[in-house]
């Protein structure tokens, strides 16, 4: 068995952190979960019926594994300035106070919005693990993270330095 475990971690380890790497955005967390991910396998391997499906349910594992770590960090603790939220290169006012007017706009969300958006849009979950993670039906999740993205996308356009078409298509954000 020891043979087993030790071919997965050197057939998968850095395909699996690459993978976690990009859902948990953090290097030392990803390190974290892909340990634990290989203790899980190690311990449940014996229940693989079969063989061939050994990278999928390696997987399984990692999703579940992740999704695992998002849940047990309290939400209530997120804040919008924690987050990682990609900025232009440049170094602009005018940037700056559109993501000001950005992160405002989503402070001023409902909970549940809020939640949507900071979950699918920064955290990555996809619309099944938040509709897992809510314990609501996928398609009630659909709606939720659609109307929030509605409702912010209304509010961000009434920010007064942003420009858009008649479509609503952002075009300029300035003075």
């Amino acid at each position: 068995m020891k043979n087993e475990i030790k071919n997965i971690w050197i057939d998968l380890h850095e395909e699996l952190y690459k993978f976690i790497i990009s859902k948990v955005k953090d290097e030392q967390i990803a390190k974290d979960i892909l340990q634990e991910v290989f203790l899980k396998v190690q311990s449940k391997i014996s229940q693989l019926k079969n063989t061939s499906k050994l990278t999928s349910w390696v997987y399984q594992i990692t999703r579940n594994t992740i999704f695992d770590y998002y849940r047990n960090l309290n939400l209530k603790k997120i804040s919008i300035e924690d987050l990682d939220i990609p900025e232009n290169e440049k170094e602009s006012f005018d940037y700056t106070k559109l993501s000001n007017c950005i992160n405002q706009k989503i402070e001023n969300l409902t909970t549940k919005h809020k939640q949507a958006i900071i979950l699918t849009s920064f955290k990555n979950y996809s619309q099944k693990e938040l509709s897992a993670y809510l314990k609501i039906s996928y398609s009630g999740t659909k709606s939720r993270v659609q109307k929030a993205r509605a409702v912010l996308r209304e509010n961000i356009l009434n920010c007064p330095n942003v420009e858009s078409d008649k479509s609503g298509k952002l075009l300029d954000f300035g003075n």
